[in-house]
């Protein structure tokens, strides 16, 4: 289950992902297979070929991309997701989502 975003964010980022752009999607979310997770980070992109080569960069492999409906991305779950939100300079989402 989803929550802590709105509609407006929800179609900025697919707009994103069919322009073709890395883009990325943070919201709570509870799922009793990740204990411990309360966040997940969506990041899609429709070029798969560019999709790929970023996830490599993290260590990521092409069969974990979800490929639902029209927005093939990764999810990001714990500490991965905190480390790749903060290499990629995403300290909004970190804020939002993980305050001190």
């Amino acid at each position: 289950m989803a929550f802590g975003i709105d509609r407006q964010e929800l179609t900025a980022w697919k707009q994103a992902v069919r322009d073709g752009q890395i883009a990325f999607l943070t919201h709570y979310w509870i799922d009793d297979r990740f204990p411990g997770c309360k966040t997940v980070t969506k990041v899609g992109c429709s070029d798969l070929a560019k999709l790929i080569r970023w996830g490599e960069t993290y260590g990521l492999k092409p069969e974990w991309i979800d490929h639902r409906k029209d927005y093939p991305h990764f999810d990001l779950f714990g500490r991965q997701e905190q480390n790749i939100l903060k290499a990629e300079g995403k300290t909004g989402q970190l804020q939002r989502f993980y305050p001190k």
